[in-house]
């Protein structure tokens, strides 16, 4: 018998003897040079689904994402796996864009991850066309629709990729889309007639949904926490808010930790690393926590809060219970979260003549003059900013937010910035410093081996190399640095954590910023549906929790999980000797398939079958050729 050789390049590269379910589906949609656009949920192995066949066969695949920080996850999980990957995106100085795409025309590269807004750029044409591409995935591909809840005019120069690679396949990817997000981006991405669209369920059988109303969220959370062994996620909305209550699990006597966009990069790492090796038992994060975690015995995420979307809660409860055992994912709703969700809404649309002034501030800061800018990305401090001009900074942010969905600059996730050199001496008077200064010389004289156009340019730095290289501490190499900034023979801009922003077009005069009042209402009307949708989640005490947001994403015939708090609740006050009358009852009106008499009954799908198995042997009921039980 002959290797399969998809499983024997899953076990070469991952280790795994299986797949998950629809995975090979997926890999044999793409290896037959079918567009695909592939729905999966949070946890089920979606990098995998363009991973693989590149591997299978010559080329590269170009990985299409919005998000940085997994750029940088993915490429250094490939790295440890012996296999060719370089990201491209607006961190990068020019220098470094040419060599990773360089690499990707003459190199051994498999994988390019490359940001939406660098599709644009001439550098990145003109090189495209020499790689021997043969796949090209889209991440977050509900980006690309305008109906969706993350919406980003970048992704639309995907079809102009496209163009440029007629030949190539196209596999998107989403772990929620409605079916008008679905069908959008399939019309976006210019699928070809045969593509498929291929669903994998949004139920998740182990996972325990549950909703608990309650006006003291503390003790309700503590409850879950005591009452649930392992380890777990508490979402929060603001970093102060992860800051409290990881302080008040500690003093109950439970190991937590909080995590969020302040921290530095080197914390934020060593608290995961904590987390997901157990050393730590709870993180209590804002949603910044979640890209890139691969910790599959979560046993509960809480939400402390209601979320802004069906999407993003679904995205982040399904962090829960990924090795298949049972997890919970449990919301606190308090009775005044409705009326801070509205009022959280309304701030999402400031008034169009603050966007405005907004972008024109924004620019003034990054001192962008009026025509120029286009391409370029800049450090924004948000803090600062927000503190100088006595905006509040969610106000800023929501600006931003549609300043990005009608094209002009996009504020990328926070990112670790490099320390930065240039000279602002000549060569002739840094040579005097050298020999007047005999304690600084080898110093500066490595600095000028290391790095090339120090002298006309500002140049990242490693800190970390520079010690290995001296033989000084990492400090001591800072305080060579500040040395001579003070001595006025360098300028210096050390390490540090923040967001850029990429200019998607030249800067423009306050008032020929335009946004489309129309375009405007619409996205407000949206993102209110979605409020209302989340809402309409939190309020249900009727329909099975995973059946509707199964239905939510488009699954027709999604059937109760019986394991969400309203399934149990029903599975308790049910008579014992009801489930033999009522399938009799549900039958005798019509023939039903297995899976539909499960929908209708409610409560534990496995209970249901057992007893349709006793009622066929007992020879009371029949199932027909189609599957249909009916009376027999």
């Amino acid at each position: 018998m002959r290797p399969d050789p998809m499983l024997s390049t899953l076990q070469r590269y991952w280790g795994y003897t299986s797949f998950r379910p629809m995975q090979r589906e997926i890999i044999d949609s793409v290896l037959s040079g079918k567009d695909t656009l592939a729905l999966m949920p949070t946890g089920g192995g979606k990098s995998l689904l363009y991973q693989l066949p590149t591997l299978m066969r010559e080329g590269i695949c170009i990985v299409v994402t919005p998000l940085i920080a997994l750029m940088k996850d993915q490429v250094d999980n490939l790295r440890r796996r012996g296999i060719a990957a370089v990201a491209v995106h607006s961190g990068l100085t020019p220098r470094q864009v040419d060599i990773a795409l360089d690499n990707c025309v003459y190199g051994d590269i498999k994988f390019l991850y490359i940001a939406p807004e660098r599709i644009a750029s001439e550098t990145f044409r003109l090189r495209v066309r020499k790689m021997n591409v043969r796949l090209l995935a889209v991440d977050e591909a509900h980006c690309i629709s305008q109906w969706g809840y993350d919406f980003r005019p970048s992704y639309l120069r995907i079809a102009e990729l496209r163009e440029s690679l007629p030949e190539v396949t196209v596999l998107a990817l989403t772990a929620s889309a409605t079916d008008e997000v679905t069908r959008d981006i399939m019309f976006r991405l210019g699928f070809a007639e045969d593509a498929r669209l291929l669903r994998s369920s949004f139920s998740r059988p182990n996972l325990s949904y549950a909703v608990r109303r309650t006006e003291d969220k503390n003790e309700q959370l503590l409850r879950v926490v005591r009452n649930v062994p392992g380890s777990g996620i508490v979402y929060m909305r603001t970093r102060e808010g992860t800051e409290q209550i990881a302080q008040l699990l500690r003093d109950n006597g439970v190991g937590a930790e909080y995590y969020h966009g302040g921290l530095s990069g080197a914390e934020r790492t060593l608290r995961q690393e904590a987390w997901t090796s157990g050393r730590t038992r709870i993180m209590v994060a804002t949603n910044a926590f979640g890209m890139g975690i691969d910790k599959p015995d979560v046993r509960f995420v809480v939400h402390y809060s209601i979320c802004d979307s069906l999407e993003s809660y679904y995205q982040e409860a399904g962090r829960a219970g990924r090795d298949g055992r049972r997890a919970y994912a449990v919301l606190l709703a308090g009775p005044d979260d409705k009326q801070r969700a509205l009022k959280r809404f309304s701030g999402e649309f400031p008034p169009l003549e603050f966007i405005r002034t907004c972008y024109s501030e924004i620019c003034s800061y990054l001192q962008i003059p009026i025509g120029e800018g286009r391409g370029a990305s800049f450090t924004f401090n948000l803090a600062e900013f927000c503190a100088r001009k006595r905006f509040f900074p969610a106000t800023v942010v929501n600006a931003l937010k549609i300043l990005q969905q009608n094209g002009y600059m996009t504020l990328t996730d926070e990112m670790e910035n490099p320390a930065r050199i240039m000279f602002c001496v000549s060569r002739d008077d840094l040579y005097k410093v050298r020999i007047d200064r005999i304690d600084l010389d080898d110093f500066i004289r490595t600095l000028l081996r290391l790095y090339n156009g120090v002298f006309t340019e500002f140049r990242p730095i490693d800190e970390g190399e520079l010690a290995a290289v001296t033989g000084y501490t990492a400090e001591k190499v800072r305080e060579q640095l500040k040395r001579l900034w003070q001595m006025r023979v360098l300028r210096y801009i050390p390490s540090n954590r923040s967001p850029l922003i990429y200019m998607a077009e030249e800067r423009l005069p306050e008032k020929d910023v335009y946004i489309s009042p129309e375009s405007y209402r619409l996205r407000k009307e949206m993102a209110e549906a979605r409020y209302r949708s989340m809402f309409a989640y939190a309020d249900n005490d009727t329909r099975c929790r995973s059946a509707l947001l199964s239905g939510y994403f488009g699954e027709r015939e999604a059937a109760d999980c019986g394991i969400c708090d309203l399934c149990l609740a029903r599975r308790r006050s049910a008579p014992p000797d009801g489930l033999r009358s009522r399938i009799l009852h549900e039958i005798s009106r019509e023939s039903l398939s297995v899976k539909e008499l499960i929908s209708r009954l409610g409560g534990d799908p496995r209970r249901a079958v057992e007893e349709v198995d006793k009622l066929t042997a007992e020879g009371k009921i029949s199932i027909n050729e189609g599957g249909k039980i009916g009376i027999k």
